[in-house]
């Protein structure tokens, strides 16, 4: 199916992670849609990234970004905006699940909200202008923690519940211009930093058997790839009359009976 998104200006946030990781996967299905990526992520992997796609001879764009500043997010749209005069997506794909629990101090709690849902804040305030010409849309990548809670990560759960809240905000206040605004809810899915993750406990391949017994379709995680599928065909005009939607990219794992993962 062609998505129509050839030659489309996405700005996507958290795309410059490890190979494999959900935001690089992400970035290489635009790219293989022909979509334009114009990638803010503070890590340098960034411009590597955005050279490889201009060999394949797609335009790319890189800005080094902390997404929490606010003066630098501004810059990173400006500096996108004068080089293409167009942005058509937003897709905010930042998201540490820090560890910032009811022990950590204030500071630490505040930046977990800066890192974890107010760079989304930032870079669709600064995006605006450019996707009410446009008639774009907004695609927030969340997590299930912001629904089920996980325990010792206050930070980040409050964060992707604001996440939630903003993307429901931004479908009603952008109604008027056309603009749509939607988030994809993963709950696990195997990526370079889980695989970190699990290699950090002393039991890790008991704590992986466990994690993914409990995920209801195939008993296996949700591959970046099923994830990245979704996203494209969310912010394509393929998906032209959906918005405020949480949509669920998970097996199953959020809304479905706990009896199905009973052992016969």
């Amino acid at each position: 199916m062609d998505l129509h998104l050839k030659d489309k200006v996405v700005v996507i946030s958290g795309a410059a992670g490890k190979f494999g990781s959900i935001g690089e996967t992400i970035l290489m299905r635009l790219v293989d849609e022909g979509a334009i990526p114009a990638i803010i992520d503070r890590n340098e992997r960034g411009a590597v990234y955005a050279e490889e796609i201009r060999n394949k001879g797609v335009d790319a764009h890189f800005c080094q970004t902390d997404v929490t500043d606010p003066e630098q997010v501004e810059n990173a749209m400006n500096e996108i905006s004068k080089k293409y005069g167009r942005i058509d997506v937003v897709l905010n794909n930042v998201g540490v699940n820090d560890g910032v629990g009811l022990e950590a101090s204030y500071e630490e709690f505040m930046n977990s909200l800066k890192l974890n849902m107010v760079s989304y804040f930032l870079i669709v305030k600064h995006a605006l202008p450019y996707l009410k010409k446009s008639k774009g849309n907004i695609l927030n990548i969340g997590s299930k923690v912001a629904l089920t809670g996980q325990g010792r990560t206050s930070g980040y759960a409050a964060s992707k519940g604001g996440v939630l809240a903003l993307t429901r905000e931004w479908a009603v206040d952008l109604v008027t211009y056309g603009i749509r605004s939607n988030a994809i809810i993963i709950a696990e899915s195997w990526t370079p930093s889980y695989d970190t993750w699990i290699k950090t406990l002393p039991d890790g391949d008991k704590k992986l058997k466990s994690i993914v017994e409990k995920i209801p379709l195939e008993n296996r995680m949700t591959s970046p790839e099923e994830i990245a599928n979704v996203c494209l065909f969310t912010i394509s005009d393929r998906s032209s009359h959906t918005t405020g939607q949480f949509i669920f990219v998970d097996g199953g794992y959020v809304h479905l009976d706990r009896a199905l993962l009973t052992e016969n």
